[in-house]
């Protein structure tokens, strides 16, 4: 069994309600903007944000000699909440992060008060084949989930063409330039802002490089999603898509439909990220739907 350190901080009252907040494949937990885990605190909930195994300051593993799957990236959502002390919580999560969260809710209610999906695909739905055959031209079969959109697989098919960048200033580059095209074009991209976040990713990353390890772990076990469990979800469910999400387009209608009693909320302009003209609108989104 791996013991992997896994980086964690939490904000607001012991009292409060606890807000759990699961970050995406291969992503950092300050990802979660601090202004809007600052609106989340100031709403009265006591907010906790992780770095996911292999990414930021949590701590990193040799894939070939000890190999991963989905699986445990899922059991330490559940290490993190043991070591805040936290029986349940209400789950939000980000695109892969919302996929953890609706398994958890699926597999242990108990643990979950609400579940809030942002950016994400359906459990089971075969979204990372969806972004295979995307990525490599293959038609996709009847009934698949919609595919992404073309500027996002174009930009993904010409990075791996591309020779690997050199240095601190080309990685960071790199990523400004995945962080504009997740931004989606239905609002202003602060190029300046994005460079500050990349660069604090950048630095304090025990392994940038580790982060890909996540892609292995789901290539290791592409059973891990149960197909057709949704309906089992229990759990107050609150589905959040942008009207510009260039990833999953169209993918939180379907998770909306197929869990009973969800709610699905469009959020004008937003894409795969968070930007702050989206803070104010998700912050009360989410502490309204987290109340009581």
């Amino acid at each position: 069994m791996q013991n992997v350190t896994i980086w964690s901080e939490e904000f607001g009252a012991d009292t409060d309600a606890p807000i759990l907040l699961i970050m995406g494949s291969m992503s950092q937990g300050v990802c979660w903007p601090d202004e809007f885990v600052g609106r989340l605190a100031a709403g009265g909930r006591r907010v906790v944000r992780y770095d996911h195994r292999d990414t930021g300051m949590s701590g990193t593993v040799d894939f070939a000699a000890e190999p991963y799957t989905w699986d445990a990236v899922k059991n330490d959502v559940y290490r993190v909440m043991d070591a805040h002390g936290l029986e349940s919580a209400h789950l939000v999560g980000h695109s892969a992060g919302g996929l953890l969260g609706q398994l958890i809710a699926v597999e242990r209610p108990e643990r979950v008060r609400s579940l809030t999906v942002i950016a994400s695909s359906p459990l089971g739905g075969g979204e990372g084949r969806v972004l295979m055959r995307a990525l490599t031209g293959e038609p996709q079969p009847e009934g698949a989930l919609p595919e992404p959109r073309p500027e996002f697989t174009g930009f993904f098919r010409a990075l791996m063409a591309a020779p690997p960048p050199r240095d601190r200033r080309a990685v960071i580059d790199g990523m400004i330039a995945e962080q504009r095209v997740l931004h989606g074009t239905g609002l202003p991209f602060d190029e300046d802002a994005a460079r500050r976040l990349q660069e604090r990713i950048y630095d304090r990353a025990r392994d940038l490089s580790a982060a890909a390890n996540h892609r292995l772990a789901a290539a290791a076990d592409p059973g891990f999603e149960p197909v057709g469990a949704l309906p089992r979800v229990t759990a107050p469910t609150l589905v959040i898509e942008g009207t510009h999400e260039p990833v999953k387009p169209g993918h939180g209608a379907v998770i909306a439909e197929r869990i009973p009693g969800a709610r699905l909320m469009t959020v004008a302009g937003m894409g795969h990220t968070l930007p702050p003209e989206t803070h104010e609108e998700l912050a009360a989104a989410v502490l309204a739907h987290t109340a009581g």
